[in-house]
């Protein structure tokens, strides 16, 4: 492990932990200085302490750096429809069914292990296990992600996405006919209170979800959604959305509370609403669907190098139109 013990400067003075941390040259930037930060790599003036604590001239500032190791990661033979890649950033069209990075069950057969096989140059932090990843995609969500391939890349796109400044668009299919065109759908979102699998949102005393910004649950992250209704037929609903919040879950949760569950989505409840469209050939395609209908359509972003704005557009898989065509929807 190597160690580095520098006393604050005057650029240093007056800023955060974490923002100071980033003019040291073998850091570089705030998100490797935070990864330091919340694994108790540094100590200020011999103690641990928060990203936020405020650094005075001449404090004394103790690094443990880790040291470097080779990633156990395993490439991943997958070939990827790149919509965009430069020195900074590759930008994906993700299909239904991939995984965007190991977890249970997915050790090798991720996205991630895609791209280690597709590049050389990923965003790896300090030994990070997801490099690159700055947002997801449920495994079943097809459509664009973006992808950082250097630390400062990582560093910007993370703090976009976390300051809401990204453009995002979803398009699904639903069960069920929605009572508006329009609206916005507001609430914490927390994990269920039975089902480990599903999150779902904080409930009041009311029965309903808590929506009070100025006193929020003690559970639960601030999740919104807006919806526009493109098309209401045979008992299905054609919505666009988009997201103001990212959470885990949070369009699947937020549809199925309000009697939309998105059509494949079985973990919150589309299955059981099947009987309630009255085309059987309709039924018969729901319960032959291989995935739930939900697709990231369009991804907007700053290029953390060039400032530029980025747009990109991606229509649903073709199977999937086919049957949105098929249904009248389109």
């Amino acid at each position: 492990m190597k160690s580095l013990n520098i006393a604050a400067t005057e650029e240093m003075a007056g800023l955060r932990l974490d923002k100071a941390l980033a003019f040291i040259p073998e850091i570089e930037n705030r998100s490797r200085a935070a990864h330091l930060i919340d694994n108790a790599r540094v100590l200020l003036n011999g103690k641990v302490e928060k990203a936020s604590a405020k650094v005075k001239l001449g404090d004394q500032i103790q690094i443990n750096l880790p040291e470097p190791t080779p990633t156990e990661l395993q490439p991943y033979d997958l070939k990827l429809d790149v919509l965009f890649e430069d020195e900074d950033v590759i930008v994906i069209n993700k299909p239904a069914g991939l995984v965007v990075h190991p977890a249970a069950g997915h050790a090798h057969d991720t996205l991630v292990n895609a791209l280690i096989s597709h590049t050389d140059d990923l965003s790896m932090k300090f030994g990070e296990e997801r490099p690159g990843i700055v947002h997801r995609l449920d495994k079943e969500t097809s459509g664009i992600i973006v992808v950082a391939k250097n630390d400062k890349a990582h560093e910007s796109l993370t703090s976009q996405f976390k300051e809401r400044s990204t453009h995002r668009i979803y398009y699904a299919v639903a069960i069920g006919t929605a009572r508006t065109l329009s609206g916005t759908i507001k609430s914490y979102l927390a994990r269920h209170p039975v089902d480990r699998k599903r999150y779902a949102s904080v409930i009041g005393e009311d029965r309903q979800p808590l929506i009070d910004q100025e006193e929020p649950p003690l559970i639960g992250k601030w999740a919104v959604t807006h919806y526009d209704v493109l098309a209401r037929k045979s008992g299905l609903t054609y919505l666009k959305l988009k997201l103001e919040t990212g959470r885990t879950h949070q369009i699947r949760v937020h549809l199925s509370e309000n009697a939309l569950p998105i059509a494949g989505d079985v973990l919150y409840g589309a299955d059981k609403k099947i009987r309630t469209i009255e085309q059987k050939g309709i039924q018969e395609d729901l319960r032959k669907l291989p995935r739930f209908l939900l697709h990231a359509a369009e991804l907007g972003f700053t290029h953390p190098k060039t400032g530029e704005q980025m747009f990109f557009q991606q229509d649903w898989p073709e199977d999937i139109l086919s049957l949105i065509k098929k249904w009248g929807l389109l």
